[in-house]
């Protein structure tokens, strides 16, 4: 019986150790981390985070420590009759109300010295709109005629100055490795600024509830060295001025059934044609990006053709609705979308 019950606890145990190590396996590779920042927005938010923390850390230390010396100093030794009273110790008092008030100073110094530093945009930031829709991201460079969805490009170093709004209910723009979050609400323009330090894939996500694909509702912020930054704005350019006329036969009649019987162009803009619907994210350089259905599936031909057979399926709640096309149509017009590169 003894030697059963240690292998059930040694078997116990090693259950425990791996499922510790893939909880801690698992946190180390969270691509939505706020510790591990990535620029000086984010950085400044988490320095502010680090002294709050120890802050409270010792206060909730020699608070404890007080309790403990109260609760030993003064315990019932067994003597007859009530103990001393103490009432309207003029020192204690002022204590309690005067220290709470110098720490209370003490936070608000860099706390308020923050919020000045992250509301001041740099002023070399370039303007990006951000708007969010149910349930996916619209991204608008004023300043470059471009238009896309559900990856915002960036240059490595550049500041960029967001200016955040809604078209329906209240959204929540997050990027935690870059910066803190900052609402996106219908009829009204928030501001953020943000800066990448260094090029990689950074993933966000809509942190305000707003209806049944709230959690499908993710983006990417791409950062790229300025050499390809400049690369893709001048490529989302240049498909904007010079639309892509399809060669092959099957993306021709993807085309046609784009503005015609698939009745794509309603709901979907791509720049250069008569596709110019603002229902559905904008597909200008969709082949460009790495994930559709606002990051519900990696950018393939075949997850295309998943997508357009039945949205609500893979993304539930998704307002794209499915398509009368047979699958020969469907391989069609992936055909002609694939060509936005």
């Amino acid at each position: 019986m003894a030697s059963s019950k240690r292998r059930r606890m040694l078997q116990a145990g090693r259950a425990g150790g791996a499922l510790l190590a893939m909880g801690l396996t698992g946190c180390a590779a969270l691509p939505q981390s706020t510790i591990d920042v990535a620029g000086p927005v984010a950085r400044r938010q988490l320095e502010l985070l680090n002294f709050t923390t120890w802050l409270m850390v010792v206060i909730g230390v020699l608070v404890a420590l007080a309790v403990v010396y109260v609760m030993l100093r003064f315990r019932d030794r067994g003597q007859p009759g009530r103990p001393p009273q103490t009432r309207g110790h003029r020192g204690l008092q002022i204590a309690w109300t005067v220290i709470p008030i110098l720490i209370v100073i003490y936070k608000a110094v860099p706390t308020v010295a923050d919020a000045f530093y992250l509301a001041e945009t740099p002023p070399n930031a370039m303007q990006v709109n951000v708007i969010g829709h149910q349930w996916w991201w619209e991204f608008q460079y004023p300043d470059l005629g471009i238009t896309t969805a559900n990856e915002l490009h960036i240059p490595v170093g550049q500041p960029v100055d967001l200016r955040v709004s809604s078209v329906d209910v209240i959204h929540s723009f997050w990027v935690p490795r870059l910066a803190g979050k900052v609402d996106a609400i219908p009829g009204r323009s928030n501001k953020l600024w943000l800066q990448a330090d260094q090029a990689e894939i950074f993933w966000g996500q809509c942190a305000e509830l707003c209806g049944t694909a709230h959690a499908h509702m993710a983006f990417r912020v791409v950062a790229q060295p300025p050499d390809a930054y400049a690369a893709w704005t001048r490529r989302m350019q240049d498909l904007a001025a010079h639309p892509v006329t399809p060669a092959d036969p099957v993306a021709a009649r993807g085309q046609e059934l784009f503005t015609g019987k698939a009745g794509c162009l309603g709901c979907h803009t791509i720049a250069g044609t008569r596709a110019a619907g603002k229902v559905g994210p904008n597909l200008t350089g969709l082949a460009l990006r790495t994930t559709i259905g606002a990051a519900a599936l990696d950018n393939t031909a075949e997850n295309l053709s998943r997508w357009i057979h039945h949205p609500a399926e893979v993304k539930p709640g998704a307002l794209m609705p499915k398509l009368p096309l047979t699958d020969a149509e469907i391989q069609q017009l992936v055909a002609y979308l694939r060509l936005q590169k």
